[in-house]
C-alpha cells in the first residue's frame, strides 16, 4: 500500500495543527516577543508549511489571546500585561486543583507510564539545565497532567490559561531565582497522581499556583 497517499482534508488539518502548536509555543516562550509583528512568510518557511495552515493557526491563536490582528496593519503577538495576572490566577486557582484531582482519579495505565517517565525527568532536573529547557519541561509537566483528566473541555481551558501564565513567567524569568525549584514542585504533584491521591494532588496544585503568583508579585 502506498503510504504517501493521504486524504487532503486530513493532511491539511494535520498541518494546521502542527503550525498551531509550533507557533503557540514560540509565543509562549517569547521566541516571538510580545508586540512583535507576525511574519507569515517567515513562519511558512521555518515550519515548511503553506500559508493556509499558518493562517488557520493564527486565527486559533487570536481566540486564545496570544496574537491580535489589526485591519490594514497585520497580526502581532499580544502584549504581556501584568494586570492580567489577577484574572488568570483567579481561573487557575479554581481549575488547576480540579484538574489535578481529576487526573489522580482518572489516569489510565498508559497515562501512568508516561507520568512515571516524566517523573524521572523532573527528579533529574537541576541547576545545570538552561532556563529555556526547564521552561519546556514545566510546560510538558502541566500538559501531561491535563491529559490525564480525560475531559477535553477542562483540558483545553487548563492549557489556555497555563499558556498565558507561562508568558508572564517568561517575561520575568531573567529576574527570577529558583527556576529549578519551581519545576521541582511538579515532582510531588505527579507522584500524588501516580499514587491515586486526589486530595493531595488538589492541595499541591493549589500551592503551585499560589507560589507562582506570589513569585511574580514580589517582583512587581
Amino acid at each position: 500500500m502506498d503510504t504517501t497517499v493521504k486524504a487532503p482534508a486530513v493532511h491539511q488539518g494535520s498541518l494546521a495543527e502542527q503550525a498551531y502548536r509550533a507557533i503557540r509555543d514560540r509565543l509562549i516562550l517569547l521566541e516571538i516577543r510580545p508586540g512583535e509583528p507576525i511574519n507569515e512568510d517567515a513562519l511558512t518557511r521555518s515550519l515548511e508549511v503553506g500559508r493556509t495552515p499558518v493562517r488557520e493557526a493564527l486565527k486559533r491563536l487570536a481566540s486564545e489571546r496570544l496574537v491580535v490582528a489589526y485591519p490594514r496593519r497585520g497580526t502581532f503577538a499580544t502584549d504581556v500585561n501584568i494586570a492580567d495576572l489577577r484574572h488568570i490566577s483567579e481561573v487557575r486557582h479554581s481549575l488547576e486543583p480540579l484538574g489535578a484531582a481529576a487526573a489522580a482519579e482518572r489516569a489510565t495505565d498508559a497515562d501512568r507510564g508516561r507520568l512515571d517517565a516524566l517523573l524521572g525527568e523532573l527528579s533529574d532536573a537541576d541547576g545545570t539545565r538552561a532556563s529555556d529547557e526547564l521552561m519546556r519541561l514545566d510546560l510538558r509537566a502541566h500538559r501531561a497532567v491535563y491529559d490525564c483528566t480525560h475531559n477535553p473541555f477542562l483540558q483545553d481551558t487548563l492549557v489556555r490559561y497555563d499558556n498565558l501564565a507561562t508568558r508572564i513567567w517568561c517575561v520575568f524569568l531573567p529576574r527570577l531565582s529558583g527556576m529549578t525549584g519551581h519545576v521541582a514542585e511538579h515532582v510531588p504533584l505527579v507522584a500524588a497522581i501516580l499514587d491515586g491521591f486526589p486530595d493531595k494532588a488538589r492541595q499541591l496544585a493549589e500551592e503551585h499556583v499560589s507560589g507562582f503568583e506570589q513569585s511574580i508579585r514580589a517582583l512587581v
